[in-house]
């Protein structure tokens, strides 16, 4: 007797395209949400343990720096832009201000995750060697063409 739940293997996305596994649709708005979720959570929590605005201000950008790996080819500027901007390096940075009962490291913990909102809410995600504007999200056009190319 045949199983009424089989089904016939398939390939696996990555198998047939590089970037075959990039959130689309309804997928991808439910992480847009999300992200306004995580930013206006991240704002509220650095407001509530007294952050001040002017540092704020100064490190919400920081995480960009990151793109400076590009410089070094794009490998290497995928892993340094893909540490800067998933939520694992802040919520490492505050587990650490916990551990040693430094809670000073938790206002740019909160500030990085704000930051990783806010990107994510523009579209802008973890990124893969193919492109720049290759993303987790789906593809986000540059403007600057020397960074990466799009299909």
């Amino acid at each position: 007797m045949e199983n009424a739940f089989a089904t016939q293997a398939q390939p696996e996305p990555a198998a047939t395209h590089p970037i075959a596994d990039m959130a689309t649709g309804s997928v991808a708005m439910q992480l847009r949400a999300e992200a306004v979720i995580e930013l206006a959570l991240a704002v509220l929590a650095y407001r509530h343990t007294g952050g001040a605005l002017p540092l704020f201000a100064i490190l919400f950008l920081a995480p960009d720096l990151t793109m400076l790996g590009y410089l070094a080819g794009p490998r290497a500027g995928t892993r340094l832009y893909n540490a800067g901007h998933t939520y694992l390096t802040p919520a490492l940075l505050a587990l650490a201000g916990f551990t040693v009962a430094a809670p000073i490291l938790y206002g740019p913990a909160l500030i990085w995750i704000a930051h990783i909102g806010f990107d994510r809410l523009l579209g802008y995600g973890l990124k893969y060697p193919a492109a720049f504007g290759a993303t987790h999200l789906g593809w986000k056009k540059t403007r600057n063409a020397a960074i990466g190319s799009e299909p």
